[in-house]
């Protein structure tokens, strides 16, 4: 079994996420995504779907993008 860096769970069904050269151990989802998911530099959302990056930046809409002044971004429907 492994412990889950997030809540420190000791779980026989915990799950590998490899990224950018590290491997970090989680029981859940949930756990995965507060730890790995960035942050909207507008909003402070977590950004668990696509979301934008513009000038090395991540946004979670292209409205918050464009609130935080960056131009040319759409969001696609």
């Amino acid at each position: 079994m492994a412990r889950c860096e997030v809540c420190g769970n000791d779980y026989r069904m915990t799950f590998e996420v490899h990224a950018q050269g590290n491997v970090h151990v989680f029981d859940c989802f949930q756990c995965a995504i507060h730890r790995m998911a960035p942050i909207c530099e507008h909003c402070r959302a977590q950004i668990i779907g696509q979301g934008v990056e513009a000038d090395g930046q991540f946004y979670c809409c292209a409205h918050c993008a464009r609130a935080e002044g960056k131009v040319g971004i759409v969001d696609h429907v």
